[in-house]
């Protein structure tokens, strides 16, 4: 490899994706890549450091011009606080210490909007056909450790990203079934937010919910299943899907109507007639569920205005990657 480089990263608080990608127009081409359990490193400069130590990196550590780095998390003048990390990372001290001209931070879910002209369409998978105005709003909502949002707007002859954190808006239950879940959740958190719900440990805090409340027992092989594997949300969702525990189904109903509902106010505040996507790490394993009406219908749901939405296509996006590819836009744009 030789020539002029870019650092791409899509910091999340599971995983981080850090790429180096060599400059290009008009979209930057990934070179090599390397991903990391964040939880198992003290900050984001030690992922970083660890990355361009590799020997199919390091070589070319000199040539890297630039770097956007997508985090999970609300960014002011170029620094924030990861939520779900807690770590405070600035990009002008970054910078200097890798020694990289410029570090630019952008929300998780802006990149994840950069990203989306870059996707293929057969890297989406549609819930709700709808009928896209063209050049209108795009909104992006993603579930994973928390629950993200951002939208675009039309700008000159391509779109600008708009972070948001309307994951921590209150939660709205829909049925009395939910209202029962805001009293349980309010016992632990106090004001609940959509992410306490619309998560991996939301969908583990409404099973949880069903099973305290009476709804039914865990299967037994769920519960060794659960017990065998740290991703007991992606446990309760497998049994779901696969009909093998009532009480993982009934809990995949819940989350998906939350989840729906959600999108359905998030495309109302933004009137994103450009489309909705749901990024996030969740949204592709469960996409099935999704798309067997229980989350349609609350998207929808919505009284006077359920015409307007039932014309909003909705996808979900099937590429993982598409933040690391919305970051290392981002980073040729900075290029000029």
């Amino acid at each position: 490899m030789s020539g002029r480089y870019i650092l791409a990263a899509d910091v999340g608080g599971t995983r981080t994706t850090v790429a180096l990608a060599l400059e290009g127009k008009p979209w930057p081409g990934v070179a090599t890549e390397a991903v990391y359990e964040s939880q198992r490193f003290e900050s984001l400069k030690t992922i970083i450091e660890d990355f361009l130590a590799r020997p199919d990196v390091a070589p070319h550590r000199n040539g890297v011009l630039a770097a956007c780095l997508s985090v999970a998390g609300p960014v002011a003048m170029n620094s924030v606080t990861l939520t779900n990390l807690g770590w405070k990372v600035r990009g002008d001290a970054l910078a200097a210490e890798l020694g990289v001209p410029e570090v630019r931070l952008l929300n998780d879910f802006a990149a994840a909007g950069m990203g989306i002209p870059r996707l293929a369409p057969t890297e989406l998978e549609t819930l709700q056909e709808g009928y896209p105005v063209a050049r209108g709003t795009r909104l992006v909502i993603g579930a994973g450790t928390g629950l993200g949002t951002g939208f675009l707007t039309a700008h000159g002859e391509g779109y600008v990203a708009h972070a948001s954190e309307a994951g921590h808006i209150d939660f709205a239950p829909l049925d009395e079934l939910q209202d029962r879940l805001l009293v349980y959740l309010r016992r632990t958190f106090g004001r609940v937010s959509y992410e306490r719900v619309v998560s991996g440990p939301g969908l583990m805090r409404i099973f949880s919910f069903l099973q305290e409340s009476g709804a039914g027992i865990p299967s037994k092989q769920l519960q060794e299943a659960a017990r065998n594997n740290a991703d007991t949300a992606g446990v309760i969702g497998e049994f779901g899907l696969a009909k093998r525990d009532p009480l993982a189904v009934r809990a995949l109903d819940v989350f998906a109507s939350a989840y729906g509902a959600f999108a359905g106010n998030m495309a109302l505040a933004t009137l994103a007639r450009g489309g909705v996507y749901l990024a996030g790490g969740i949204a592709p394993k469960l996409a099935t569920k999704l798309k067997d009406g229980t989350f349609t219908r609350a998207f929808t749901g919505k009284g006077r205005f359920a015409d307007l939405l039932s014309t909003i296509p909705v996808s979900i996006i099937m590429n993982p990657r598409v933040g690391l590819l919305g970051a290392a836009t981002e980073a040729q744009r900075m290029l000029g």
